[in-house]
């Protein structure tokens, strides 16, 4: 029975890219976080990939496949509003049961819906609706399957433009001539663990006992595979926020203790307003550096330290300092950095500190407002005016360097909120 159907838009930054810009449009394409020849193209159009550009591919490489190439510096605040239009579309024709990444959503059709040639009728319609209202260049590659797994495969099999269904009865065989890397979450890891069972094929990852796969994946993933490649029908993947945090590759002339400290700390900055909109306390916070490929390895550096139960900004950068200046301020040519917070505490379970929650008095005169609290409202009136008129409004001094780098990234699983980041 089908039952999902998989949206997927093709080559989506870049497509974006060329949607807003016509004289784009039929050219060869790269879209980067930073420009610089030793960054790497994070999305290329169908006219790139011709050439043999794709996504993860080195600038410098793409300049000698493509010499042609128009390289365009990301715009995630861009993409995410077209996201939003995109989502909306769709869940106006058949309605989005959920949202798996910038560039892909998932529907579940219902009813006679999910016979064959209706589930054709309302793609062609969805497909056909997103390109007369987001554009031309906004193609999609649909998949219609039992569960969202297969469907996902099926939206994989033909690109660009592509409509593809996978019948019950048509399951393992349609399955077979893909690698196992085409499953979402088996990465070059995966396939080892699954090689150390004797998998390396799809046909063998199919007649794997559920054991076997129980034992590769080292639980109950195992056991959920196996049913999926069946044709199970599941829900929505539940998933419990444990950390957040914020990384990003140095421009060229940030390429240096201070110009990393200072990306740093409007990282920290970031990661603690998003602590806040969300409603968590952090327990921990780590930092990282890497460094240039010529410097070795052993170069690279990463701090880890317990922070309480915190959301508060100036206490994150002070710790920050800490970290920095316990060996990471040594590291000699810095490339990317990131910062993390982790033991993520829902609020609402949030236990304050024994002595900072106990009130001051003034002279044995009333209750006054203890520290915190008033370090609370202030956070809450910067959170304010940053959304309200810009990122940059208020910053804390230490990031003044950094201010306008770190901009809004879009990580596979998670759509950034523009309130928080434009």
């Amino acid at each position: 029975m089908l039952r999902s159907l998989f949206v997927d838009f093709n080559s989506y930054f870049a497509s974006v890219e060329q949607q807003l810009d016509p004289a784009l449009r039929g050219r060869p394409v790269g879209v980067v976080p930073v420009m610089a020849d030793s960054s790497c193209c994070i999305a290329a159009s169908y006219e790139a990939k011709a050439f043999g550009v794709k996504t993860g591919t080195r600038v410098s490489d793409a300049k000698r496949l493509c010499p042609d190439i128009v390289l365009i510096l990301a715009d995630h605040a861009k993409y995410v509003q077209v996201h939003q239009q995109a989502v909306a579309v769709v869940d106006r024709i058949v309605p989005v049961r959920q949202v798996v990444s910038i560039d892909e959503m998932e529907c579940e059709l219902t009813g006679r819906w999910r016979e064959r040639e209706r589930a054709l009728q309302l793609a062609r319609q969805l497909k056909a609706t997103l390109l007369a209202e987001l554009g031309e260049c906004m193609r999609t590659s649909v998949g219609i399957a039992p569960n969202r797994l297969l469907a996902k495969l099926a939206s994989d099999m033909h690109k660009p433009d592509g409509l593809t269904v996978i019948e019950q009865h048509e399951i393992p065989e349609r399955l077979y001539p893909l690698p196992l890397s085409a499953i979402n979450g088996i990465g070059p890891r995966m396939v080892r663990r699954l090689g150390a069972c004797g998998i390396t094929r799809m046909e063998e990852l199919y007649a794997a006992p559920r054991d076997v796969l129980i034992t590769a994946w080292g639980g109950v993933a195992g056991s959920d595979m196996y049913d999926k490649l069946r044709g199970q029908w599941y829900g929505p993947q539940q998933t419990q926020t444990r950390s957040l945090g914020h990384s990003h590759v140095l421009p060229p002339d940030l390429r240096h203790p201070d110009g990393a400290l200072a990306v740093l700390n409007r990282l920290v900055q970031k990661a603690a307003m998003r602590l806040r909109k969300q409603g968590f306390y952090a327990r921990s916070m780590s930092v990282h550096v890497r460094c240039a490929h010529r410097y070795a390895r052993e170069a690279d550096g990463e701090r880890w330290v317990q922070v309480g139960e915190t959301q508060d900004t100036a206490f994150l950068l002070n710790t920050l300092q800490q970290l920095w200046m316990s060996g990471l301020h040594t590291l000699r040519r810095p490339v990317s950095v990131g910062v993390q917070l982790h033991g993520l505490v829902p609020a609402a379970q949030h236990t304050p500190d024994l002595f900072e929650a106990m009130p001051a008095k003034a002279h044995g005169a009333s209750t006054t407002p203890n520290r915190t609290r008033n370090r609370a409202r202030l956070l809450d009136a910067v959170d304010a005016l940053n959304r309200a008129h810009g990122k940059n409004t208020v910053v804390f001094a230490s990031a003044h360097a950094g201010r306008d780098h770190a901009p809004m990234r879009i990580a596979f699983n998670r759509i950034p909120d523009l309130d928080s980041e434009r």
